[in-house]
């Protein structure tokens, strides 16, 4: 059966994809705000079939400790499950920071390069991340909202990767707090994994951080100490040592 759901998913996102996408392209003449409000109906159609096909449910917790300012959200990353679902649920536009070469991506790059986010050239080296501050601080002050994941990639349940001190480094040099976030989708939405299993994924959102005074190294550690304790919090089953 839960391959039967897969394989009906999966046949939802091909169908969906396609006509959002040229949607999208439609949508370029038009203001940013309203090409951001059209692409958002992809993510919100998958999110919703992820409910009601696969059995994916969700709650959030701690919405209200959201702010009402400028900040950049780091996050724990299990799953593209938390990739769909942050820019259905969050009050403000979110700016992914990616790779430039995912723009080259049939209907997906399409829909991203639509979307004025903030895409990292590697092959400039050292350059890159002045560019990254550059984009950044545009988008905070155009009221956008950062949204980074400080692994770099998908990590497996239960375990850590190394946090990069990225998403630390540019709220210092922006001058916003960072948000951190534990996500468990991967229990529900494992990583590469073509089918899933129903149940609830648990999204629970820390109080902001301030940035001012501190290194990227020690605010970086803050964001991990958080987002680690908060997991083994909402997914005590999956970690040896969780109290």
């Amino acid at each position: 059966m839960a391959a039967v759901r897969a394989v009906l998913f999966l046949l939802f996102e091909l169908v969906t994809v396609v006509p959002v996408a040229f949607g999208c392209l439609l949508c370029a003449p038009l203001p940013l705000h309203t090409r951001y409000r059209f692409t958002m109906i992809w993510p919100r159609m998958v999110i919703w079939a992820a409910r009601h096909i696969l059995g994916i449910r969700w709650q959030v917790l701690g919405y209200e400790r959201l702010p009402d300012a400028p900040v950049i959200l780091l996050s724990k990353h299990q799953s593209s499950w938390e990739t769909l679902f942050y820019p259905c649920v969050m009050p403000r536009e979110l700016c992914y920071v990616f790779k430039r070469e995912l723009l080259f991506i049939p209907f997906f790059g399409w829909g991203i390069a639509l979307l004025d986010m903030i895409h990292i050239d590697r092959r400039r080296g050292s350059d890159a991340f002045e560019s990254v501050v550059r984009q950044g601080l545009r988008k905070l002050a155009d009221g956008r909202w950062i949204i980074m994941f400080p692994e770099g990639t998908r990590t497996m349940v239960g375990g850590k990767g190394r946090y990069k001190s990225g998403g630390a480094r540019l709220a210092i040099r922006t001058g916003v707090p960072v948000v951190p976030i534990a996500v468990n989708s991967g229990e529900r939405w494992p990583r590469n994994a073509f089918v899933k299993s129903p149940g609830l994924v648990t999204v629970s959102i820390g109080a902001p951080i301030p940035s001012e005074g501190k290194t990227p190294d020690q605010l970086n550690a803050e964001v991990e100490q958080w987002i680690e304790t908060e997991m083994r919090r909402i997914s005590p089953h999956v970690y040896r040592d969780a109290a």
